[in-house]
């Protein structure tokens, strides 16, 4: 095929309305088969979801619905066959054991409306009606947003990072964004460790069976540290023992099981307690492999059928 040719193509969407169809056909796959899991990361979770915004916008452009309906018509009739195309995939998705998110569904649909409101501004010769740009300018606000909302992930978990060797912020506000488990931010007994900005976390326990919190929420990569620091504020008169759980990646998506963890025990006395941990006992802690260092995944602190309701304060969490 001659440049001219190729150019013509170009200029016609002839050659990228193919390029559509086969992103299509490479993307088809992704929607069962791979992907983020439980225990991925946030941000591996927010990239991946911003796939389905590409591909309905991809699919869109590729079956170029304007070419037989217009206006409303147009709009109405891609919306409803998007919305049960996406509904479908979220149904099979959950069949597959795949870990469903009918977020996705309005993923979809902006990845089409920003095709469906562009096209006409782009591709008119005549000057487009004030209706159109304002299609236009609502569907890529709606794609920025979902932009900015991964985004705020990605420059969290760069936060996340970039704050070792502390593996925890005590001035957040919101911990439930590291966290799962009953957990507040507090002012009290802040003042027993060293750099916590004058904030602990304050983690509420329960008599259920196992009651606590997870860090789910943590820089994964502890090669060059020897050591893990942690400091717990026991308010109560009496002591009573407390649970620390370390694992990796591999742990969660293999074997899943207690021999196959960092697991130790804290004795916490009324007031401060430190506590310093070796990092080669939490490497060597899995009975038949040795810890991914580079990419540990949680830390959880729990009881174990206590006997009443108790609070404990977390003031300190770091790598040395």
């Amino acid at each position: 095929m001659r440049t001219g040719s190729i150019l013509q193509n170009l200029c016609s969407g002839q050659l990228l309305q193919i390029l559509a169809a086969v992103g299509v056909v490479l993307i088809v796959p992704l929607f069962f088969v791979g992907g983020p899991d439980w225990s991925s990361t946030p941000l591996d979770r927010a990239l991946w979801d911003l796939g389905h915004l590409i591909f309905f916008a991809l699919a869109t452009y590729a079956v170029q619905p304007w070419r037989w309906l217009q206006g409303w018509r147009l709009w109405l009739t891609v919306t409803l066959v998007v919305l049960a195309i996406g509904i479908a995939i979220e149904l099979l998705q959950s069949g597959l054991a795949r870990q469903e998110d009918w977020r996705d569904v309005l993923r979809n649909q902006m990845g089409t409306w920003l095709v469906l409101a562009w096209h006409p501004l782009l591709t008119s010769k005549t000057r487009t009606p004030g209706s159109t740009r304002a299609l236009a300018l609502a569907s890529l606000a709606l794609v920025i947003f979902e932009l900015g909302a991964a985004g705020v992930v990605a420059s969290r978990q760069f936060e996340i990072n970039s704050q070792l060797p502390l593996l925890y912020n005590f001035s957040h506000e919101q911990p439930t964004r590291f966290w799962r488990g009953p957990v507040t931010p507090s002012s009290l007994h802040s003042g027993a460790s060293e750099r916590t900005d004058g904030k602990s976390l304050e983690i509420s326990l329960n008599t259920k069976l196992y009651s606590g919190a997870s860090l789910d929420n943590l820089a994964p990569d502890w090669r060059g540290y020897d050591q893990l620091r942690l400091s717990l504020f026991n308010p109560h008169s009496d002591s009573f023992i407390m649970n620390l759980r370390i694992n990796d990646v591999a742990h969660e998506r293999e074997a899943n099981t207690y021999g196959d963890r960092f697991n130790t025990q804290l004795e916490l006395k009324p007031g401060i307690n430190r506590f310093t941990l070796n990092l080669d006992d939490v490497k060597n802690a899995p009975g038949t492999r040795t810890m991914d260092m580079s990419d540990i995944r949680r830390l959880g602190l729990f009881v174990i059928r206590l006997p009443q309701p108790r609070t404990v304060y977390l003031t300190e969490l770091r790598l040395d």
